[in-house]
């Protein structure tokens, strides 16, 4: 329970024995003890308002302090809804200085974004007060890089002795605190963790309550009731009668803060005898806070109403002031003398209405106290509570972000140096908490006149240094940002269409980077008609086709076709823009150069294509940083192209240059398909750990944005990477989601979802599925969606599949199709070709499948396509052995395991290594010499696992309840063991794992 102040049993505020919940405290042991084992835990309190979440938290704390383990405790609050990550910083900032030095040195800056103790001046400050602003100090960072960056924290502090930490009122969490908890739950912590938090259901957010209703694996939500009849008379105590304890449990509803608050008038000496307990009648359904039960108002009121004036006077203004409060900040809110403003606060500790909190700051006992106190002061009085610690934070040099909760409820109409606060403190939150941020700027806007005043611009970009007045066409274009950036897209749309609306009819160069920006979020919001509808009735209204803001809407015309692979229409488009225009904007060169590659090359026009994307490099490398920022939603379409047309070092400078600028200028945005190009890049150069970092960080940049279209183009690219990497169970997992994620846009990203998962599909043994699949990822042959880079892997793969069915005649067919994609200046797909070739000609004529094997190996390898280039070698290895050349199948043997090894490609690298000892060298077959030095013979851990059990005598069924798995799920795992074992049966796979370790060779 929350704990009642029990002067009559002499116990005090918060020593109350718990009362209850003896079934509760069971699952808080068990959780505790799973944290000690290592694994990850979260738990969620769901009650209502003073049903006692926080003294059960309180519970947790003194057990796992009991255990030696680390407890930090934070809140949010009510008043304070918009300050980014406040629970987390309330929990930890105050324990991070003696942690510095464990952190890794790259986290410190990107934490330091966040919590005051790590910024560069917050030793030089003291505790009491706050730092400058500093513009050394880190600037925009990535929310991804920043989650990461707090998970490690998470993992430094739990590194001793294991960490529990406690998020109160989340129901009060901000934005940017919900989507980092929504982070740590999908990648938990490595290290001996606990979250608990606590929430009231009925005023959860959706996001925060789908997050814990999908945490089942890691922990449990513990719904916390009302107390029994029989236990409100325990909590009350045999002092009160009998006829008193039940009135009182009416009127609370077992409620422990109600029936505490009740009591507490009791105590007071307020009305409520005997023959009165009716008149409070029972206590509502709790909605909201708002709808406190009129007894426990009255009750708090009149708890309120017993001090004297001067600690009334703090008590409103520290309800005012912050959820944690410091004395002087009180004073100044109540306009007393510090000296008098601390006899108040003694009066308001000795009365437990607040309590000592650390580091010299104080906390009401509850925030229904706070509450309350909040409300019995009158208006005006708040207003000008708020302004008065608004000018006093001023003057102690506190960030905006501590100065804007005040100001927005304090401001006037019109007060240009409120709307700059609020402008700054969006600005300093927008790149981590971007809803905030566009909290901050709408209640901007709504200070802002309609109308500037006479003599200022109507057309600025918001505030200049010199304090120019800020303007309401330069805050739209920020809030739409922001907008977009946190999710919001549907209420981006509609500022952006505000903007549109304001702009006048003859502003052709701002109209068309707005409605731009509009189709975007259109495109985004799968409103792909009104997008197009949108560009093509601005274009109608420009007098001049050839004008730089014509330019800017054909550009997005030449984008939309190409997502949509309509390969001529993006032409055509393209055949009526000159490579550049005297009155071009910065940015408009650079798009349409990077235009131009793809038409050309899924065109199959090669030389036009190289010819382009040489000329797009030279455009790119002359461009300085501030032209690739005004077209960063162009550029990926010529890194794609050149990933495909395999010129990856083009591709990754260009990449690596375009991701950093985005960084630091916002553009998330954009940043998903620079990243996803990244990743295809690295997974085919054979940088795998590299590849699955690049995807896993575009996952969640799209999940953050809630942009389903990034978050298949991330999830694909994860499928593809974790199946080279031979984790074909996740690689499966996220080609499963990629699909379901695809809205059915019938574009050519829901193509490349369904490829992905139809190459797990056949690596998992789903053969005839993942054929079906991928059929329908290539879609009609005359309307292909898929690029011909993912065609031309397509064919070798099917190539493949249909020479180990033995079906000679539909492998050729499939060589010739890759012939046909193929061009002969492009060594990649001249390699993919001719690797089909040989999967054709393998058992007619293994001479000739070695020759174009070795040839594909050779082209591959040129352009550094490392694991395609092992594949030839290995295949290469084959028909050589079957050709009778031992000597040239073991050196190209040799060379494919060794290339699988050095990748990390676990499946191909055992698959190597069957084929040498099938060549007859002799390899290491032990324990810990796979290419991870996890488990033999290639196989994962769970694969390991079900090997053994198969070697131990036991049935499917035995190990499927051995390893609380599917019978289903064992036959997939037991069908991979074969193939990585080079075995066909149960027997098999027992001889293999009881087979003599000491099966060495060179």
């Amino acid at each position: 329970m929350e704990g009642r102040a029990d002067e009559r049993r002499g116990t005090g505020p918060g020593k109350v024995p718990l009362i209850g919940r003896q079934d509760v405290l069971q699952v808080l042991t068990e959780s505790l003890e799973a944290t000690a084992t290592g694994a990850f835990q979260l738990l969620a309190f769901a009650g209502d308002p003073g049903a006692g979440k926080t003294r059960l938290l309180t519970e947790l704390a003194a057990v796992a302090s009991a255990g030696e383990m680390l407890v930090l405790s934070g809140r949010a609050a009510e008043f304070e809804q918009q300050m980014p990550f406040a629970a987390l910083v309330d929990a930890i900032d105050d324990h991070l200085e003696g942690h510095r030095p464990s952190l890794a040195p790259e986290a410190v800056p990107l934490l330091a974004a966040v919590f005051p103790a790590l910024t560069p001046a917050a030793a030089a400050t003291g505790a009491a007060g706050f730092a400058p602003h500093d513009d050394g100090a880190p600037g925009r960072v990535a929310r991804y890089q920043l989650h990461r960056a707090v998970r490690h924290l998470l993992e430094v502090l739990a590194s001793d002795t294991g960490l529990v930490l406690l998020l109160d009122d989340l129901h009060w969490a901000d934005e940017a605190s919900v989507e980092l908890l929504d982070y740590l739950m999908r990648h938990p912590p490595r290290a001996r963790v606990l979250v608990a938090m606590s929430y009231r259901p009925a005023q959860v957010s959706p996001r925060l309550a789908t997050l814990v209703n999908s945490a089942n694996e890691h922990g449990s939500t513990i719904p916390v009731n009302p107390l029994s009849a029989a236990e409100v008379e325990e909590f009350l105590g045999p002092q009160i009668s009998r006829s008193r304890r039940r009135a009182l449990y009416k009127a609370s509803g077992g409620n422990p803060f109600y029936l505490e608050a009740l009591a507490r008038m009791e105590q007071t000496g307020t009305p409520g005898g005997e023959e009165t307990p009716e008149l409070w009648g029972a206590v509502p359904e709790m909605r909201d806070l708002m709808e406190l039960p009129p007894a426990v108002r009255s009750a708090l009121q009149m708890e309120l109403g017993s001090l004297g004036q001067t600690a009334l006077l703090v008590a409103q203004a520290a309800a005012v002031a912050a959820d944690e409060f410091e004395p002087g900040i009180a004073a100044v809110g109540a306009e007393l003398p510090e000296q008098e403003a601390l006899a108040g606060l003694d009066e308001l500790v000795a009365r437990d209405i607040v309590r000592p909190a650390a580091a010299g700051r104080f906390r009401f006992r509850h925030p229904l106290v706070r509450h309350v106190a909040y409300g019995s002061a009158a208006a005006g009085w708040r207003l000008g509570a708020h302004t008065r610690i608004a000018h006093h934070l001023t003057a102690l040099g506190a960030p905006a972000t501590l100065r804007a909760h005040h100001v927005e409820r304090s401001a006037g109409y019109g007060d240009q140096a409120a709307v700059a606060t609020l402008v700054e403190a969006a600005r300093e939150v927008g790149p981590q908490a971007p809803g905030t941020a566009a909290h901050w700027l709408e209640s901007a806007l709504r200070l802002l006149p309609e109308v500037p005043a006479a003599g200022t611009a109507a057309d600025g970009d918001g505030a200049s240094d010199d304090g120019e007045q800020i303007s309401r066409l330069g805050l739209l274009m920020e809030l739409v940002h922001v907008q977009t950036v946190s999710g919001r897209l549907s209420e981006g749309r509609e500022t952006a269409r505000e903007l549109v609306r304001l702009l006048p009819a003859d502003d052709h160069a701002r109209r068309a980077r707005a409605v731009q920006l509009c189709a975007v979020i259109e495109r985004q919001l799968h409103r792909h008609q009104e997008a197009r509808a949108l560009v093509l009735d601005e274009l109608h209204r420009m007098p001049d086709p050839q004008a730089a803001p014509a330019v800017l809407l054909r550009v997005r015309l030449v984008a939309d076709r190409l997502m949509r692979v309509d390969i001529r229409g993006a032409q055509a488009v393209l055949d009526h823009i000159p490579d550049e225009g005297g009155d071009w904007q910065p940015g408009l060169k650079e798009a349409v150069a990077s235009l131009r590659v793809l038409p050309a090359y899924a065109g199959l026009r090669i030389p036009e294509a190289i010819q382009h994307a040489e000329a797009a490099d030279r455009v790119l490398t002359a461009a300085p940083d501030g032209s690739l920022a005004e077209c960063l939603d162009t550029l990926p379409w010529l890194c794609w192209t050149e990933v495909m047309m395999g010129r990856y070092d083009d591709a990754l400078r260009h990449l690596d240059r375009i991701i950093d600028i985005a960084r630091a200028t916002g553009q998330a945005s954009f940043i998903t398909y620079m990243l996803t190009a990244r990743a295809r890049a690295c997974r085919e150069l054979g940088r795998l750990p590299e590849a699955a970092r690049a995807a896993e960080e575009a996952t969640e940049v799209s999940r953050m944005m809630r942009s389903s279209e990034g978050l298949v183009f991330g999830l694909t690219q994860q499928s593809l990477a974790a199946g080279q990497a031979g984790d074909l169970d996740q690689a499966l997992l996220f080609g499963e989601e990629a699909v379901r994620a695809d809205p059915g846009s019938g574009e050519s990203w829901g193509a490349s979802a369904r490829y992905a998962l139809g190459v797990a599909m056949v690596a998992s043994g789903q053969v005839d599925a993942g054929v079906d699949t991928l059929m329908e990822a290539c879609g009609d042959p005359a309307a292909p969606m898929l690029d011909p880079a993912v065609l031309l892997d397509c064919a070798e793969l099917m190539a493949k599949i249909s020479a180990d069915r033995g079906r000679q005649k539909e492998a050729h067919t499939w060589a010739e199709i890759a012939d046909g994609i193929a061009h002969p200046m492009l060594q990649s797909a001249t390699g993919i070709a001719r690797l089909a070739g040989a999967h054709a000609a393998r058992e007619e004529d293994s001479e000739l499948a070695a020759r174009l094997a070795v040839e594909a190996a050779e082209a591959l390898r040129s352009v550094g396509r490392r694991i395609d280039a092992g594949r030839a070698d290995m295949l290469a290895g084959i028909t050589h052995h079957a050709a009778g050349r031992s000597e040239q199948a073991r050196e190209a043997l040799r060379a494919a395991a060794a290339t699988f090894e050095d990748c990390g490609a676990t499946s191909l690298h055992a698959q190597a290594l069957r084929e040498q000892r099938r060549a007859g060298i002799r390899v290491s077959t032990r324990p810990g010499t796979g290419s991870r030095g996890e488990t033999p013979f290639g196989l994962s851990p769970r694969e390991y696992e079900v090997a053994v059990l198969v070697a131990d005598g036991c049935t499917n069924q035995q190990i499927a309840g051995k390893l609380f798995l599917s019978v289903r799920t064992v036959e997939t795992h037991l069908s991979r063991v074969f193939s990585k074992l080079g075995v066909g049966s149960r027997v098999g796979v027992a001889t293999v794992m009881n087979r003599n370790s000491g099966d060495q060779g060179p």
